[in-house]
């Protein structure tokens, strides 16, 4: 369990304060009425604590109210009687005076012609108690806004009220913030949803206290921070809209089918948003509507959440959440059956909706989710995220056994949601899951992680370990789990998984890590690691999910390209299938791959077949300390073949690459290496490094392994046959009988070029006494020396530090240059 920070403190104290401060304050007869300002003709017929409100300024479809003050005490109402006014649609209500409007009664509309909607704005703040009631026909929108803006420009504000407003017959185009709203506090007993059993669908039991309007319209609250206590929220087959502003701006109002949708400024400032005590937001429904909650830091506590289930044709509204500083979905009901966060069901033919979550910074926490589910011929809605940082950890303090929970789910034919998760660095820990599953004959959905560094880690008390995974727990087939990541580190238990638990045949796992993989550790109940199986459950698990003990779908296959591979401390890449059905196939491209400490890459078979191991390595392969590569099978199946490409392949500490049978054929081992240390061919496992293909009871495999090192025999040159002559490569050297002679007769009267005049007529002369040079004597011819010679090498060999030389035979004879007179000396 996170400790909470000094400011969560601070702010969870000033929050109680307020609170109790505000509760104080429904109490208070001073603020408890409903006054007219005088501004809008504005009625007030007060019968007691009840208010009858009448009048006002009408303008086509549009009703103006204008009040000093606006409360309606506990069990009291405020009524708009449109007796005078029935074919109006929409009511704008401002309230001048400067109080907080404290509403612990009921807030009605009557006689009238059509569904009336109403604007309640008050920029002094806005509380609704545990009393609060709505019973308009139209949409209800609750603002902290100094002013309504319209199309035409006029505006109808709360701020600037002196004089007779001038109005409008235009729709409003959105609301106009102030430069520090005021707060909306929403006050209530808390939701009665339950899940005693541990149903995948909850029981949803009517909330004695709550905040409703028509099916199909909008229940909006826009202001500065929000804070809903034990709150409800009801706007079935409609919207809900929470949108919390801190600084100066204008919120546009969309209009919609179901009323209004907000809009928001680029660079508007957000306030925070709170939902504690079992707060709710329930828009289900046929054809279930859409949430929107727009803020700096939006918060969910003690089973707070949002509920959209679908009962009808169409798919069910969207639901997001946006912030501009984080979101926190922490901990569960007391009874621990109801998660805080968000919730999607379809239950009819229509999809369940889609949940969008756009942040810096996501945290679940304590066993939150965020869930859609399926339990018909529909399909689940998709799961979205956006962040920066995304932490998913922990579990219920109360109960251990419920974890932090991120998923997809089908119980029926329909297929379950995509998940998709973008952001910098992703953690799954303490039992969390991660997650797209199927209980019916739907597939699971589709999971793809997009992070620069992602780590999956632990397990929960209860032995739950933490994972991301796509899963099948009977006829449908598991989706595709793709992992993009720089950095992935899979520790102390954690998995990436696809697993099939029945018929269904497991899903491939796509992983790319741009700079590592690193598995290592195991838990009380599971090693680390990357797998794609079919695995028999506990008499105990298959009870609960209802399993037969049935076992034949096939593993998927598992995918991994990554600059380096380390698995170590019992790390595991495998594919394993426990039943009749066939192992996958496991395939591995990266520079170096390690494995230490009992790290494996396995491909393991129950009866059916082995899977195929692929190992594609750039520069070296090494096992370690009782590590292995093994594709084996069990029963009657074949052994799996690996294939191994590597530079270089070391095998210490009794590590061995093996593709055993028992009753089947043992597998084909096939390695491509320019060089093998440690590791041998054996017929069978030793306490050494061993290669082996062997079947216990069966024919055993082969092992065929090819040394791509230099071959001696590639440089040898065949010399000639016929012996050159040395005596016909000597020069004759000049003979002093013959009178050689060197003459040089300079320029004369020849320019230097042919632009040049001519500078003298003195012809060059040599003055030189060239007199030795011309006696006659004994010559002999000067040979200089050769150069060196590169030559082929034509052998090679290793030397006593076990490196390799290139060799080459004697080098032939230099090759004499001709002779000429300049080599010529005279012999003294």
């Amino acid at each position: 369990m996170r400790a909470m920070s000094t400011t969560g403190y601070a702010y969870a104290f000033l929050s109680t304060l307020t609170i109790g401060f505000l509760s104080s304050a429904l109490v208070l007869p001073a603020i408890a009425q409903v006054t007219s300002d005088g501004t809008t003709n504005t009625i007030v017929n007060q019968s007691g604590n009840n208010f009858n409100i009448l009048n006002g300024i009408d303008k086509g479809n549009n009703l103006f109210h204008s009040f000093s003050n606006f409360s309606v005490p506990t069990g009291a109402w405020a009524r708009f009687d449109l007796i005078n006014t029935p074919n109006i649609t929409t009511i704008f209500s401002r309230v001048t005076g400067g109080n907080v409007s404290n509403i612990d009664g009921l807030i009605q509309t009557l006689n009238t012609n059509n569904p009336v909607s109403l604007f309640l704005m008050n920029p002094a703040g806005i509380i609704f108690g545990k009393n609060a009631q709505l019973n308009i026909g139209g949409s209800f929108i609750s603002t902290t806004a100094n002013s309504i803006k319209f199309a035409d420009g006029i505006e109808f504000s709360a701020i600037n009220s002196q004089a007779t407003p001038l109005l409008s017959i235009n729709i409003p185009l959105g609301l106009q913030m102030g430069s520090n709203p005021a707060s909306i506090t929403v006050q209530g007993t808390g939701h009665s949803l339950s899940n005693p059993s541990g149903l995948p669908l909850v029981t949803q039991n009517p909330s004695p206290t709550e905040l409703r309007v028509q099916p199909g319209k909008t229940l909006a609250l826009v202001g500065g921070n929000l804070d809903l206590n034990g709150a409800t929220l009801t706007a079935k087959q409609g919207q809900v809209e929470l949108g919390s502003v801190s600084g100066t701006g204008l919120v546009s109002l969309i209009p919609t089918a179901q009323g209004y949708a907000l809009g928001y400024e680029n660079g508007q400032k957000f306030g925070d948003i709170q939902l504690a005590e079992r707060s709710l937001l329930d828009i289900s429904g046929v054809n279930a509507g859409s949430v929107q909650i727009r803020g700096r830091h939006i918060q969910f506590t003690d089973g707070s959440l949002v509920v959209a289930r679908n009962f009808g044709n169409l798919p069910g509204g969207d639901i997001r959440l946006q912030a501009t500083e984080a979101i926190d979905l922490i901990g569960t009901t007391a009874d621990t059956t109801i998660r805080s966060g968000v919730r999607t069901e379809a239950v009819g033919v229509g999809a369940s909706g889609n949940i969008s979550v756009i942040t810096p910074r996501l945290i679940l926490n304590q066993g939150a989710g965020l869930n859609s589910i399926t339990f018909g011929a529909a399909p689940s809605g998709n799961i979205d995220i956006e962040a920066t940082a995304i932490e998913l950890s922990g579990f219920s303090p109360i109960n251990p056994i419920n974890v932090t929970n991120l998923s997809t789910y089908n119980f029926g034919s329909g297929n379950a949601g995509d998940i998709s998760v973008n952001a910098n660095s992703l953690l799954v820990s303490n039992g969390v899951t991660l997650a797209s599953a199927t209980f019916g004959s739907g597939s699971s959905g589709k999971v793809t992680i997009r992070t620069n560094h992602t780590t999956v880690m632990g397990e929960s008390p209860s032995g739950l370990y933490s994972n991301i995974s796509s899963l099948t727990f009977a006829t449908g087939n598991a989706k595709t789990l793709t992992l993009d990541t720089a950095k992935l580190q899979i520790l102390d238990g954690g998995a990436v998984a696809a697993t099939t638990f029945f018929t269904g045949n497991g899903g491939d796992l796509s992983i790319n890590a741009t700079e590592s993989i690193e598995i290592s550790g195991r838990s009380q109940s599971n090693n680390s690691s990357i797998n794609s199986s079919s695995v028999r459950l506990t008499p105990q698990f298959r009870q609960f999910f209802s399993l037969p003990d049935i076992l034949t779908a096939n593993a998927g296959n598992v995918s991994i390209i990554t600059p380096n591979l380390t698995l170590t401390d019992g790390g595991t890449v495998s594919v394993t299938s426990q039943g009749s059905g066939n192992g996958g196939s496991i395939k591995i491209t990266a520079n170096t791959i390690r494995l230490d400490r009992i790290g494996s890459i396995q491909a393991q078979t129950e009866s059916g077949n082995g899977g195929n191991i692929n190992l594609q390595v750039g520069k070296l392969l090494v096992l370690r300390d009782n590590s292995a590569i093994a594709a084996t099978a069990g029963g009657n199946g074949n052994g799996g073949n690996i294939n191994i490409n590597a530079p270089i392949i070391a095998g210490l500490e009794n590590s061995d690459i093996i593709a055993n049978a028992v009753q089947g054929k043992g597998g084909n081992i096939n390695i491509t290496t320019q060089g093998i240390i440690g590791l041998k061919f054996r017929s069978q496992l030793t306490p050494e490094n061993d290669i082996t293909a062997s079947s216990q009871f069966g024919v055993n495999g082969t092992v065929d392994i090819n040394n791509i090192g230099i071959d001696p025999n590639s440089g040898l040159v065949e010399l000639p046959a016929n012996v050159t002559d040395p005596s016909q490569q000597i020069a004759t050297g000049c003979a002093g009988s013959e009178g050689s002679s060197f003459v040089a007769t300079g320029r004369g009267g020849i320019p230097q070029n042919p632009t040049q005049q001519i500078g003298s007529e003195r012809t060059w002369s040599d003055i030189r006494d060239i007199s030795a040079y011309r006696k006659t004597g004994g010559v002999t011819a000067q040979i200089p020396e050769s150069p060196e010679v590169l030559v082929e090498a034509t052998s090679w060999h290793r030397n006593e530090l076990g490196k390799i030389e290139l060799v080459a035979d004697k080098s032939p004879p230099g090759v004499q240059q001709p002779l000429t007179c300049a080599a010529v000396t005279k012999i003294k």
